[in-house]
């Protein structure tokens, strides 16, 4: 599939949308900006600059916003935004903090009976944060960063089970007939069983239910979680920056 501007635009105004969901937003330069707390991976401004130039005033507002509640300026930079961020940003003293690929892939997908959709937010938030950061006792700050995820529009909480036990979480949700597939987060202990890939199918098959014609995702470059990916038949088709100011 060819990323052209209107397929750049199509997704990333469904995931600023999402990002919008998730906390204290305005929509600023095309995107939207979000707090969901200090140092919260939710606090982030997604879709700026890809609707045409960017003004030097749009900054200020976005920077103001996140200064004014004392939190650093995160926000991601796309191959197709207007040539006046990539000014601004070099201008303004930003750096790349993060690299991550876009993927877009067909709605086929199938069940399987280990996973399965949950309505238990407890169990299904310790299952992901315990996924991305091996531990048992978290804070409810990091609890509520999933939370906050099952309460988008049309949002459904996975879960995959080994033997009764909870092994692996992830999440979708709709916006028009893009599918957005995220969270995707496997314990330790159950990681190569082919339970990622089950769960990436599974909304596949869920997202087709719903009437979606496309479905997006996205992983670190050369992840093991972009590899299932590609199995599923998603492809890359571009990478976006994730860039700071302190």
């Amino acid at each position: 599939m060819f990323a052209d501007t209107a397929l750049v635009r199509r997704i990333e105004a469904a995931e600023a949308l999402n990002a919008a969901g998730c906390g204290e937003s305005i929509e600023i330069a095309g995107g939207y900006a979000s707090f969901a707390g200090v140092g919260s991976p939710l606090t982030h401004a997604i879709g700026l600059g890809l609707n045409g130039l960017v003004a030097a005033a749009d900054f200020d507002r976005l920077e103001d916003f996140y200064k004014s509640r004392g939190s650093a300026i995160n926000l991601d930079l796309y191959p197709h935004a207007d040539w006046s961020m990539f000014e601004l940003l070099a201008a303004r003293g930003y750096r790349i903090v993060e690299c991550n690929n876009v993927l877009v892939g067909p709605v086929a997908g199938s069940p399987d009976a280990r996973v399965r959709v949950v309505d238990d937010a407890d169990v299904w938030s310790r299952t992901v944060v315990e996924g991305f950061f091996p531990a048992t006792n978290f804070s409810q700050p990091e609890l509520d960063v999933c939370r906050r995820l099952l309460k988008l529009e049309n949002a459904t909480a996975w879960l995959a089970t080994v033997d009764g036990n909870a092994a692996a979480g992830a999440a979708m949700n709709t916006r028009g007939k893009l599918a957005l597939l995220f969270a995707d987060s496997t314990l330790q202990k159950y990681r190569g069983h082919g339970l990622h890939l089950a769960l990436i199918r599974a909304r596949l098959k869920h997202a087709a239910d719903m009437g979606c014609d496309l479905a997006t995702a996205s992983t670190a470059p050369g992840s093991t979680s972009q590899h299932n990916y590609e199995r599923a038949g998603f492809r890359v088709i571009y990478t976006k920056l994730n860039m700071q100011r302190d």
